[in-house]
């Protein structure tokens, strides 16, 4: 027996050290946000479901009123037509099964009685009885589809994790109202036939071809038209069509037996996809699979020039809108974003009201884009700057520009506020840079070492990148080349993620991006000759990716309203001495001389997708005895005093900060203080505000004479935290000093305006940060 209990304790003490060392290891990567004992299971990895024949073929969103992209009220498309679900007997269970559908890792609850509002049409769903197993909602037990007895007001509303299913992929699996017949977009291709074209990427013209119980089939031409052409290249992610040489392609017709499709298509030209198209009536196929008349479907689509192949300089390194009035803005890869126009010289949204795929059809196309795959509303991909410039956007399909169309200048819409902002995600060309590319040795899809496929003495090798200079830049361009929304950390080391034992050689080096490239091979790189001290392996570049980021904003109007100048004497600015919060002549000043400081408060503002969370972890949070508590960001803004040319007058002034929530949207609450080493970080519609009368919230103006000067705030200037938008973390002001007073006016976002209006610095028109 003591023996017995000496083995029991020395097993006990064993199990001890392991689970210590276990949480030592752990507490290293837990700032990452990873759960204990975080492992991607394979079973998670998504797959298609296969449905029964006899299940009705639905589609399901979320939609409403005051929502994030992961809840909202449940929508059900059948029939051609959306409508809701009832409430009734609807449990957690069901609300897996929807959210699962969606692409979601699983549901987190539900909500009855129309909390996200009521919506319109059928109520298709009544007494919805799942075991949460189900593959699609149609599978749950209920009263029928379109059984009812339910008013709007009990349209139930979901909550779904944030974590999506590694590889879920949106499938359009809607039947045809005509003839019952599932056409997927998986199902259809353009197959190159001229040798010309089998190289080019992406393919832009070939046989239109619709995979047919397991084999791949032509399409008539007999009742083709340029509608139908026009939805095919929408589909592939092209902007249009154009005329081909028809010789050649009946020449080639006419020397193979082509396998022929039953039926003719019709469509109008609006459809996002050829499922969405009617069918025609079955055609007459004479024995020999040959048209009566015609020869099989081809397209020839013309690329946006984003994607278009040059004949000297390949594709364009970076992603240009192709026309002035229209952008994106916070997306995570090239063909999504919010929508912003371009009025009067100002930028601003379009309100989501009657927002509908035709009208993200045309905002796509105008980009150089395919057909809008969704048209996004209730500010999914955060929220815009400025003024609301288009509400109830009514497009034929066919405008040139969506400024083209017609829509709502009541001013009294004016109830559209950035919480409404419409937004889309756009079919783009297949261009094959997923394929180059990968992730080795992380937890999850979403992480590892980045690996890429580089020619090598005459073959195609996987290597490592060099870590030396990795930023996250450099991973931002990753995560979108593969598909995996925004980079939440670079790393320089892997050592942690092993990778593949023979993809450990360094091929690429010397990595530098803007951060809007498309592919890692886009950025600036060492050639032949590479670079790289430390070697591959552990030394090799990493990153994490995340499908939502922040998106800080600093308020003008704040910076504009609270500006002044004070005297302060030089003893009671000791401890703002040490941290080098004065110019550098402050070092020779007299304890009984004072200095002139540029006092202002900073308002910055989460209007992005998630949290805004310091890159340090908390062990390495440093202590300011000037704000008696911790900062998590020892470089969080800059403040620099220009002359109209661009140089500094007085000495920058790089502001650490403790990021907390100072005050929230309405229904949000404050997540983080800094009080008590508390955690820190800015909630999603929530801002910090550093009141002007905190040490070191000024710019030491005491030697600059006087006279016109730009005064420039960046926030988050050396990219540490990934964002969904770099471009509006700039306040630029004009400023007037006469030796005496100051002045702040035209306070302005950089990016709400024009290039033209930009360098003129007009009068301010609007450019209100708005509340959630």
């Amino acid at each position: 027996k003591v023996s017995a209990s000496i083995i029991m304790l020395a097993l006990w003490s064993v199990s001890f050290v392991l689970l210590c060392i276990w949480r030592f290891s752990y507490a290293q990567y837990e700032h990452l946000g990873y759960l204990p004992g975080y492992q991607e299971p394979a079973q998670d990895l998504y797959t298609i479901p296969e449905l029964p024949k006899d299940t009705p073929r639905i589609q399901l969103r979320l939609a409403g009123e005051k929502r994030k992209h992961n809840e909202g009220r449940v929508e059900v498309f059948y029939e051609g037509e959306w409508g809701t679900v009832c409430d009734d007997d609807f449990t957690i269970h069901a609300a897996q099964v929807v959210c699962r559908e969606l692409g979601y890792f699983e549901a987190v609850s539900w909500s009855p009685s129309s909390k996200y509002g009521k919506g319109e049409g059928r109520i298709w769903f009544d007494n919805v009885r799942c075991t949460g197993n189900e593959r699609s909602l149609a599978q749950c037990e209920s009263n029928g589809i379109g059984v009812s007895d339910c008013k709007h007001t009990e349209d139930v509303g979901v909550v779904c994790s944030d974590k999506r299913i590694p590889g879920f992929k949106f499938v359009n699996t809607l039947t045809n109202n005509i003839n019952s017949l599932n056409i997927q977009v998986e199902d259809v291709r353009i197959r190159p036939i001229l040798s010309t074209y089998r190289k080019r990427i992406p393919v832009t013209e070939g046989y239109v071809e619709v995979k047919d119980g397991g084999k791949w089939k032509q399409i008539c031409d007999d009742e083709w038209t340029q509608m139908n052409s026009r939805v095919i290249c929408g589909m592939f992610g092209f902007p249009g069509d154009k005329r081909y040489n028809t010789r050649v392609y009946k020449m080639f017709a006419r020397r193979r037996k082509q396998t022929y499709w039953d039926y003719s298509i019709n469509c109008t030209g609006n459809e996002a996809h050829l499922s969405s198209c009617k069918l025609g009536h079955t055609l007459a196929i004479k024995a020999n699979s040959t048209c009566e008349q015609g020869s099989p479907v081809v397209v020839s689509c013309v690329p946006g020039r984003a994607f278009a192949p040059a004949p000297m300089a390949g594709y364009k390194k970076a992603f240009r809108q192709e026309q002035p009035l229209v952008r994106l803005r916070g997306g995570a890869v090239v063909g999504e974003g919010r929508v912003e126009v371009l009025k009067n010289g100002e930028w601003g949204t379009i309100c989501d009201d009657s927002w509908n795929l035709v009208a993200a059809t045309v905002v796509c196309r105008e980009l150089g884009f395919g057909s809008a795959k969704e048209a996004l509303s209730g500010g999914q991909l955060g929220q815009g700057m400025g003024p609301v410039h288009m509400n109830e956007v009514k497009c034929s399909g066919f405008e040139k520009s969506v400024t083209e169309c017609p829509f709502s200048m009541d001013k009294d819409s004016e109830g559209c506020s950035h919480e409404e902002d419409a937004g889309v995600r756009c079919n783009v060309p297949a261009m094959g840079f997923q394929q180059r590319l990968r992730l080795s040795g992380g937890r999850n899809p979403f992480e590892g070492r980045v690996e890429v496929l580089k020619e090598r003495n005459g073959s195609l090798v996987w290597g490592t990148v060099c870590g030396e200079g990795w930023g996250i830049m450099e991973a931002m361009v990753v995560c979108r080349q593969l598909g995996l929304g925004f980079a939440s950390h670079a790393f320089q080391e892997t050592w942690n993620w092993p990778g593949a034992v023979n993809a450990d050689s360094v091929v690429m080096s010397g990595v530098r991006c803007a951060g809007t490239e498309m592919s890692l091979s886009h950025c600036l790189h060492h050639g032949e000759y590479l670079s790289c001290p430390k070697g591959g392996g552990r030394f090799a570049a990493g990153v994490s990716c995340s499908e939502t980021a922040p998106d800080l904003v600093l308020n003008p109007q704040v910076v504009e309203q609270t500006t002044y100048l004070e005297d302060r004497p030089m003893f009671m600015l000791q401890c703002a001495y040490e941290e080098n919060c004065l110019g550098s002549t402050s070092s020779s000043t007299p304890a009984n001389s004072y200095r002139r400081l540029l006092r202002f408060s900073s308002q910055i503002h989460n209007n992005g997708q998630s949290d805004f969370r310091p890159k340090a972890s908390r062990e390495s949070w440093v202590w300011h005895d000037c704000h008696r508590h911790y900062h998590s960001m020892e470089v969080f803004t800059h403040y620099d005093l220009l002359s109209n040319n661009g140089t500094k007058v007085a000495e920058g002034h790089k502001a650490s900060f403790c990021l907390e929530d100072s005050e929230c949207d309405e229904g949000i609450e404050k997540r983080y203080e800094c009080a008590n080493f508390g955690e820190q970080g800015i909630t999603l519609g929530c801002w910090d505000t550093y009141r002007h009368d905190i040490d070191c919230q000024w710019v030491d103006i005491t030697d600059v004479k006087p006279g016109d000067y730009i005064f420039q705030i960046v926030i988050n200037p050396n990219y540490e935290v990934a964002e969904t938008d770099y471009t509006n973390n700039i306040v630029k002001c004009r400023c007037r000093y006469d030796g005496h007073r100051i002045w702040m006016y035209n306070c302005h976002i950089g990016g709400s305006f024009s290039a033209e209006t930009e360098d003129t610095f007009p009068g301010l028109i609007n450019n209100q940060v708005t509340h959630r």
